[in-house]
């Protein structure tokens, strides 16, 4: 169908003054939203100035401070002004669906919401611990600083929540950074106050000095921190259902978050428990208050980390499979690097007392130090990762593995190559050196025992590897597998959301289409190219798969659509009506 010359004459003439108007558009809004930025903050500083030399009025702290109180009142009386006019001007042109679904009024509401809430929590929480303490000054700046940026929070909330400015792009970011923050000062905090109680009571049954300051007055503090966070963590995970979040970044804050960060916690705490038990057995070379010094501290990492990671386990349970398989390889990797440095220290502590018969109670700490994390990596790694167990076909093609056994040998390489080249110059600074000294064990035992670690991980992991790329090079003919499902969806597209990460384990973004109850719209059975992403091009010979359906059997006619689909990414798009259309798409 030729197209009138008029129109093309027209359509050649818009598209650059289109294309020109949108670059104006982006930069415009790069410098409004950066400068109601600064203007805000240059506000809220002044705001908390002025508000603390209130509540400290009389006082010590602030008599005297003329640049201090000349220096709040042009924040506040020069750039409170300003702050308001042009968050008024963007408020205004915020009627504009164009203007809400921009990465630049996403990006300044999660920014200035992040800033706020971590601002407003600390100085809350620094007063409330502040006052505990029994501290007559400072804690009036705390407070002032904590009740200002807390009214910002609460008005740039209001502005998130707001039915209809608020932002198109990243919405979600706000909860999962305030539900990560609650949790990391939540958890903080916890560990702080039960370690602090554990030390008391392990410091009364091993010595006999007074305690001295009031034992409860360090727990109490910490333990308000503790409740702080846990109060923001439980706001924004239970009532902002954060839980039920199952985007790109809430999967990625839960793995680093919730599975890596308890991990590590779980493991340290552990390993130095087993550690300390393992002095009090078999090296009593310190005092006994001494020893058990990392105690208390250990254990309560330990059990907090546990707690924090067994719940976190039962969240993934109900994500997608690279969801999962990221919980699985972040504590694979955690239970390797924990084993691999107990066999390093191992090693270097036998050939010390190999060495040295006579060696003193520093190779046998070293020795009982290389042990117990040993002892704690080992089985996790073994249990996580299980290496007697084949992998499952599905795992198998998933990028995940393939990206970690690459990352594990690799580094394990480059560290084995660097500590050769430190025995190599030890070897020849022996040979080399006339003074006598230290022997050529000592001098190599340490760089020996990392080779030894790193070149047994190194090698298991490329062994690994070869034999994963066999057994997928067996499998005739291979599908390529699902990474990353694109709904587009006229209707509610949860059940479908639901089936494609139940079929293809992948992660799925939805896009909600803007032609549906228009005038514009399309009826049942016909499908517009243009509701097809740009460079969304089918990878080769690819059959288009449509099912004509009734809206209540869409689920089920999109889980036997997407079995025989094997492509890196998948377009899937549902209505108007019953239509159903499943896309595979080139890899980039």
């Amino acid at each position: 169908m030729h197209q009138p010359a008029g129109e093309a004459v027209s359509a050649a003439r818009t598209a650059p003054a289109a294309a020109t108007g949108s670059a104006q558009s982006t930069v415009r809004r790069l410098i409004v939203y950066t400068l109601l930025f600064a203007l805000v903050v240059v506000t809220a500083i002044g705001l908390s100035g002025l508000l603390g030399r209130l509540l400290g009025a009389g006082t010590v702290l602030v008599a005297g401070d003329v640049a201090g109180l000349a220096r709040s009142l042009a924040f506040t009386l020069i750039g409170g002004p300003m702050a308001a006019v042009l968050w008024w001007f963007v408020w205004r042109r915020l009627d504009d669906a164009v203007e809400r679904s921009s990465v630049g009024w996403g990006l300044y509401l999660t920014g200035m919401y992040a800033v706020s809430l971590i601002t407003s929590a600390t100085g809350l929480l620094s007063t409330l611990s502040a006052v505990i303490g029994g501290e007559r000054l400072g804690w009036q700046l705390s407070l002032s600083n904590g009740l200002v940026w807390a009214g910002v929070l609460a008005w740039h909330r209001w502005m998130w929540r707001h039915p209809r400015k608020s932002p198109s792009l990243i919405s979600d970011v706000p909860t999962v950074v305030g539900a990560v923050y609650g949790l990391i000062v939540g958890v903080g905090g916890t560990i702080t106050a039960l370690a602090n109680l554990l030390d008391t009571a392990i410091q009364g049954f091993t010595s006999s000095a007074s305690i001295g300051d009031p034992w409860w007055r360090l727990a109490l503090q910490a333990l308000a921190w503790g409740a702080g966070g846990a109060v923001i963590w439980w706001w924004h995970w239970v009532h902002d259902g954060g839980r039920r979040l199952k985007t790109d970044f809430a999967d990625v804050a839960l793995v680093v978050v919730g599975i890596l960060g308890a991990v590590l916690l779980t493991v340290g705490g552990t390993g130095t428990v087993l550690y300390v038990l393992l002095r009090l057995a078999f090296d009593r070379t310190d005092p006994v208050s001494e020893i058990v010094g990392p105690l208390g501290a250990a254990l309560a990492a330990g059990a907090v980390g546990a707690l924090v990671w067994a719940y976190h386990r039962t969240v993934t349970a109900g994500r997608a499979e690279t969801t999962l398989q990221a919980a699985k390889l972040v504590t694979s990797g955690v239970g390797l690097v924990a084993a691999a440095t107990g066999i390093g220290v191992v090693v270097n502590s036998v050939l010390s007392i190999a060495a040295t018969p006579l060696a003193g109670g520093g190779a046998r700490t070293l020795l009982l130090g290389g042990i117990s994390s040993l002892a704690v990596g080992g089985p996790l790694w073994w249990f996580t990762w299980k290496p007697g167990v084949p992998p499952e076909p599905t795992e198998l093609g998933r990028r995940g593995r393939r990206v970690y056994l690459i990352a594990v040998f690799g580094l394990s390489a480059i560290v084995a190559v660097i500590t050769l080249l430190v025995i190599g110059y030890r070897v020849f600074e022996f040979l080399l050196d006339d003074v006598t000294g230290s022997s050529l064990v000592d001098r190599t035992r340490a760089p020996l025992g990392l080779l030894v670690a790193t070149g047994l991980a190194a090698g298991y992991h490329f062994a690994v590897w070869r034999h994963d790329r066999s057994l997928t090079a067996s499998v005739a003919p291979l599908k390529r597998m699902v990474r990353k499902v694109i709904l587009v969806a006229s209707g509610d597209p949860e059940p479908l959301v639901r089936v494609a990460a139940e079929v293809t384990g992948a992660s799925v973004t939805v896009w909600k289409r803007a032609d549906v109850g228009t005038s514009d719209a399309v009826p049942a059975g016909t499908l517009p190219t243009n509701t097809v992403p740009a460079g969304a091009v089918p990878a080769g010979d690819v059959t288009t798969g449509v099912a004509e359906a009734t809206t209540r059997d869409l689920p089920e006619q999109l889980a036997r659509a997407l079995e025989g689909v094997a492509a890196d990414r998948v377009l899937v798009v549902a209505g108007p009506g019953s239509r159903l259309e499943v896309i595979p798409l080139a890899a980039d």
